[in-house]
């Protein structure tokens, strides 16, 4: 991934997900632009997903003798939320500014969806209306199987096996996995195929991709965004929400209920162990819980 498209990406997920102005927008992406220019006048090729604390700190030494104390803390900031954005997009393993003093270290994560939350945002969704269906199965597919958004909307006819009970997922880096899907899911997924899915005017290269927009054509992360949005406004749901809540949703549910985080970890399709564990923000009263059931000494 190079610094433009990664920036552009942000950018987006601010204005999407976090429905930021167009001028904090800009203000964000003015300290990145500022990293993005040392790199290139020292001539240091390096990408966003490479980049170390060092050459980070290098950088942070060189804003300290032009900028004032209040900038500097300003830009270390926005740094920290760009690549806070790229470990929860799971483009990065960790934030190489974690260990850069700085106010308000750490990342933020989504509002998890209790299970009656989930009930409630499917059950919302008007199945008169022509895209019902789809939006009942994109949802139902983000939670039942924890995917991220560029999985779900590449996802294809040809990687379904229903018959086995699993869906072939290409992750990062064209990464495949194959991960369990529930029995409703696949009864919404053959209800949209088979009643909605038939009847669009499919266009030419993208017969086999298994959710399309009203042309025929795969549907973009954006949408997806909308879709969750409205169904929330819709639904009654106060909670900041996006299509990664499900995600999140789905490895926390699974975790409270007693699944492994290794078990959790191929489902997610995660690297390493430690990038699962940042998902886990089970509240004190369930590993209380845990301790007493399962703790001889209890």
């Amino acid at each position: 991934m190079k610094w433009q498209e990664a920036l552009r990406d942000y950018q987006h997920y601010l204005r999407i997900e976090r429905g930021l102005s167009p001028n904090s927008i800009e203000n964000y992406g003015y300290d990145i632009v500022k990293l993005i220019t040392f790199l290139e006048e020292h001539k240091i090729q390096v990408s966003p997903l490479k980049i170390s604390e060092e050459k980070i700190q290098e950088f942070i030494y060189e804003v300290s003798k032009i900028q004032s104390v209040r900038s500097q803390s300003r830009i270390i900031s926005g740094l920290r939320s760009f690549f806070d954005y790229l470990v929860f997009e799971d483009y990065r393993k960790d934030n190489p500014l974690d260990l850069i003093e700085s106010p308000q270290i750490g990342r933020k994560l989504p509002d998890t969806l209790s299970t009656e939350e989930v009930d409630q945002l499917i059950e919302s969704i008007d199945l008169s209306h022509p895209q019902g269906e789809r939006n009942r199965c994109i949802l139902e597919t983000l939670y039942s199987c924890g995917l991220r958004v560029s999985e779900l909307i590449t996802l294809k006819l040809s990687d379904l096996y229903f018959d086995e009970g699993f869906i072939r997922v290409v992750g990062k880096g064209s990464k495949q996995r194959l991960v369990p899907i529930s029995t409703l899911t696949i009864k919404y997924i053959n209800i949209y195929i088979d009643e909605i899915r038939v009847h669009l005017p499919i266009q030419k290269g993208f017969e086999d991709t298994l959710f399309l927009n009203r042309r025929g054509k795969q549907l973009t992360r954006a949408m997806i965004f909308t879709i969750v949005k409205q169904t929330a406004t819709r639904a009654g749901i106060k909670k900041k929400i996006s299509p990664h809540t499900f995600r999140h949703s789905f490895a926390t549910h699974l975790l409270e209920n007693g699944a492994d985080l290794r078990s959790i970890q191929q489902m997610l399709g995660h690297e390493s162990i430690i990038t699962t564990e940042i998902y886990m923000h089970i509240d004190r009263t369930h590993l209380k819980e845990v301790l007493e059931k399962f703790h001889p000494r209890k």
